[in-house]
């Protein structure tokens, strides 16, 4: 049964041209995600510019922390999303209305005791990236504030994730503007004028998220599309509850292990001083902005192949495979290219120490160059979950991200050279091993039994 709506805001994915549509629904996910990066990068610019490099170091030293958990529901948000894109595109609205409730619900409670553990845990979690003496009172203070909104982070991805799995990425995107706008109005308020230092970005960024929960769920309940809730229906379905975990739980686990290793990686750009801290946190804020762009392609794929699988049109969901991965690859050459020529530009944006830009700019030109790789993990990690086979990417991107990219630093930091520079080559190494990993088994297990007329069909 073909995706049907009873509104003006979803979009059918399964006819129509695919060029066009992962287009429309692509170009607002990258700049929505342009303006969510805005949240960290805002806050990084105003306390490098108005406070100083150890507190700029302060932020840095938390953001891996931070992703860390937001990572989590942001894959609980993309896992789940595969169910709902997968109902909206084979007509199920009865499937669709239960998974969303579940979804909100569950998200709903696992927000609050992450984020209670988030705060209690403050300290161990800076242990573990070898925060130095005299960052750790300003990252603490950071940490332990932002971690309140991270119950705002839970319900607005998956709120968003429904809403992207029927096809309205504008929503989502106009919600981030507005929540990035007000960011930016009250980090200059609270740091500029009102001098709270890295507690005025931290509550500036809880108030900015708690607007945007409130915009979505307004969305969600007063649309007169499929997909609308409503708060009495909010409970869980256990049946459908471990649907949602057999998809969204892998892609959570996923992102919050990446970030994990990605907190071992802060260890060793720690042990070389707060300049390094503070050049390597800048480039990194840069870096996603180019990050984002496979990205949201990467989503844009988990979606219209989710759709299309729903629908039983598999060859155009092998077609949009294609299609994801060139415009990918396209927008990282156009992203990127200006990025690496004109790196120290960009991070003297973040701050005017010259050890610091220094780190920075050596950061960039190191990863730009390999980017293509992540775009290609990014799109064929995206394709292979919008078949319905999540548990996979991560395993994949588990041994590649983690396993063999910390094989590599373990390697040459410690018998080889401890140089900075191993440091940053281990980003690319890790896409190139995920990328490869996940490529090989969308390949051999998906593509090949179809052209076989061997692969199993999706369960609905």
């Amino acid at each position: 049964m073909a995706a049907t709506s009873t509104g003006k805001k979803s979009m059918n994915l399964t006819t129509g041209s695919i060029v066009k549509l992962i287009i429309m629904f692509a170009i607002p996910i990258y700049v929505g995600q342009v303006f969510q990066n805005l949240y960290n990068s805002v806050d990084s610019i105003v306390v490098g510019n108005f406070v100083g490099t150890t507190a700029l170091a302060a932020v840095s030293a938390s953001s891996d922390i931070s992703m860390l958990l937001t990572g989590f529901f942001t894959g609980l948000s993309t896992g789940a999303g595969v169910l709902f894109s997968r109902y909206f595109g084979a007509g199920d609205h009865k499937k669709l209305h239960d998974s969303i409730h579940t979804a909100l619900t569950f998200a709903l409670l696992i927000g609050v005791v992450m984020a209670g553990l988030g705060i209690l845990l403050t300290p161990q979690l800076l242990a573990i990236v070898k925060c130095p003496d005299d960052v750790w009172a300003e990252a603490s203070l950071y940490l332990r504030i932002y971690l309140v909104g991270i119950l705002f982070t839970s319900i607005y991805n998956v709120g968003a994730g429904v809403l992207r799995a029927v096809g309205d990425s504008r929503d989502p995107f106009i919600y981030l503007v507005i929540a990035s706008c007000t960011n930016i109005v009250l980090d200059l308020l609270f740091v500029a004028v009102l001098k709270m230092g890295v507690s005025g970005v931290a509550c500036a960024t809880i108030i900015s998220q708690g607007l945007s929960v409130f915009l979505v769920f307004r969305n969600l309940m007063t649309s007169d599309d499929v997909y609308r809730v409503h708060i009495r229906d909010m409970k869980m379905d256990k049946k459908i509850l471990l649907e949602v975990i057999d998809l969204g739980i892998p892609a959570a686990i996923q992102a919050c292990l990446v970030s994990v290793s990605n907190m071992f990686v802060q260890r060793y750009l720690n042990s070389f001083g707060s300049a390094a801290m503070a050049g390597s946190g800048a480039a990194k804020k840069i870096d996603r902005f180019a990050g984002m762009a496979s990205q949201s392609i990467g989503l844009a794929s988990t979606t219209f192949v989710s759709q299309n699988v729903g629908a039983q049109r598999l060859d155009r969901a092998f077609k949009g495979v294609r299609t994801c991965l060139g415009m990918a690859l396209v927008l990282i050459a156009v992203i990127g290219t200006p990025i690496f020529f004109f790196a120290g530009t960009f991070v003297r944006i973040f701050t005017q120490d010259a050890e610091a830009v220094e780190y920075g700019v050596l950061l960039t030109k190191v990863m730009m160059p390999f980017y293509f790789l992540s775009a290609c993990n990014q799109v064929f990690a995206g394709s292979v979950r919008g078949f319905g086979k999540s548990r996979a990417v991560m395993v994949l991107s588990l041994v590649g991200m983690i396993g063999l990219r910390q094989l590599f630093l373990f390697i040459t930091m410690n018998y080889i050279s401890w140089d900075i520079r191993f440091v940053y080559a281990g980003f690319p190494v890790g896409w190139f091993f995920a990328s490869g990993l996940v490529f090989l088994y969308y390949w051999f297990r998906i593509r090949l039994p179809y052209n076989r007329g061997t692969l199993e069909t999706v369960k609905k």
